[in-house]
């Protein structure tokens, strides 16, 4: 684009275009994502920007511009040409610690997943939260350090650095204030631009529906499913995603350490079965994705293969050392048998007794998942601490049966348990004497 071409556009006359319906421009949206880092458009232009979006929509095309644009105004990294790149983002459930097994079991397959996540928001916990739990873990790293890790080690899993999308720091920022977070378009650019700037390959989505979830239906599920394919595809990463079910939590753990734990346990092959069918389900679409395998199946059987031969958890133990964890500490966690005495752990346990005998039918995630930060496991507000000992254990899971007075569940916490903790988690469970249960899918569609 041209000094002369950028400078036929005013921001008000393109705010105008866009609050009265009409399109931009691929050059357009170009202008403005640069303007929007340069600060050449000032907040209030921004906030108007942002709501004519929301209100207004973009089309399939604006959207992959969008995209495009807010990747490329920052670092885009580079990899080897014959180096199979691949990535994996998720919507937020209660429980999900997939991406700790994930990455290190595709890395065993020589697969490369420089992966970049979050922290905890809302009721939802963060990928690296639960990292920062093992002592010496490092999230920050520079793009030369990610690049070593991934050479070396074949994973990390880090936040996003300084220099990767900087437009969507300041447009997050701006949307938090202005209620404009629920637009499908910023949405969509915001997630595939950052994944779009680690040049992948292959991205598989982990899109989550139910309680637990943003999105509480299906239908919701599957309209953001479909437009971020066909986005991520837009932008030349090879895209499929899996809608599954968040109801319930993932596995038997909800709170950091406590999640790190189940964690090495999938990567033990020993892990509860919704986290091992999440882990290997996602990785065999990604080996699929980049033609290691002739089948998704095929994947999901060469995932299951390397976190049952200790492959994955070998990774695992190296990048973590990669990241600062001292070899102790990641040796003793990643060792054949469990040790995990190097991890937080809270001061009291709190048993949950089952109020009658029967089958345990339902569990409110969304209600766990906010007693679990009630406990301390999360932020209220942006920058509040983590404690990383603290949350929830489930002892009895759903289609598990219980006995009067016997413990379905554990709240490990520090503090004395808040104002109604005991009646509010007692009130998450749905026992019933006399019940014919029906297993729901945890894995609902596939979206190409």
């Amino acid at each position: 684009m041209s000094m002369y071409e950028m400078n036929c556009w005013r921001t008000p006359d393109l705010l105008a275009k866009k609050s009265e319906g009409g399109i931009f421009s691929e050059q357009e949206i170009a202008f403005i994502v640069r303007s929007i880092c340069d600060r050449n458009i000032d907040d209030c232009q921004l906030g108007a920007l942002l709501m004519s979006v929301k209100l207004r929509g973009m089309t399939d095309g604006e959207t992959i511009a969008l995209t495009k644009a807010m990747r490329d105004s920052g670092t885009v990294m580079s990899w080897p040409i014959d180096w199979p790149v691949v990535d994996k983002h998720s919507t937020g459930g209660v429980g999900d610690k997939v991406s700790l097994a994930l990455a290190p079991a595709l890395a065993a397959m020589g697969v490369r997943v420089p992966m970049i996540s979050g922290r905890g928001l809302a009721h939802t916990g963060g990928t690296l939260d639960k990292l920062e739990s093992i002592p010496g873990f490092r999230a920050s790293m520079s793009e030369r350090e990610i690049y070593d890790c991934i050479g070396s080690v074949g994973c990390c899993i880090v936040g996003q650095t300084a220099d990767i999308v900087p437009a969507d720091r300041r447009m997050y920022s701006a949307r938090d204030v202005t209620s404009t977070v629920p637009s499908m378009p910023l949405i969509v650019s915001s997630i595939i631009s950052k994944k779009a700037a680690e040049s992948l390959k292959a991205l598989v989505l982990d899109v989550k529906f139910g309680r637990g979830a943003f999105m509480k239906t299906r239908e919701e599920a599957e309209k953001l499913a479909q437009k971020m394919v066909d986005v991520g595809n837009g932008v030349g990463m090879r895209t499929t995603a899996l809608l599954t079910t968040m109801d319930v939590p993932i596995g038997r753990t909800i709170g950091n350490a406590l999640e790190v734990r189940e964690a090495l346990d999938c990567l033990r092959g020993q892990g509860p079965p919704d986290l091992h069918q999440l882990v290997t389900s996602l990785g065999g679409e990604l080996l699929y994705n980049t033609g290691l395998v002739e089948s998704p199946n095929d994947g999901v059987r060469e995932i299951h293969e390397v976190l049952v031969n200790g492959a994955a958890r070998t990774t695992f133990c190296k990048m973590l050392q990669k990241q600062g964890v001292p070899a102790v500490v990641a040796e003793s966690l990643c060792g054949p048998t469990a040790d995990y005495q190097m991890l937080p752990s809270a001061k009291y346990i709190t048993p949950v007794p089952a109020h009658c005998t029967g089958l345990l039918v339902d569990v409110d995630s969304l209600k766990l998942a906010v007693l679990s930060l009630a406990l301390g496991a999360g932020r209220k507000r942006v920058g509040d601490p983590v404690n990383h000992a603290v949350g929830i254990v489930l002892l009895k899971v759903v289609g598990e049966r219980v006995r009067e007075g016997e413990a379905w569940a554990q709240l490990h916490h520090d503090e004395p348990l808040p104002q109604g903790a005991l009646q509010e988690i007692k009130q998450s469970a749905n026992i019933q004497n006399t019940y014919t249960f029906q297993q729901v899918p945890l894995i609902a569609a596939k979206i190409m």
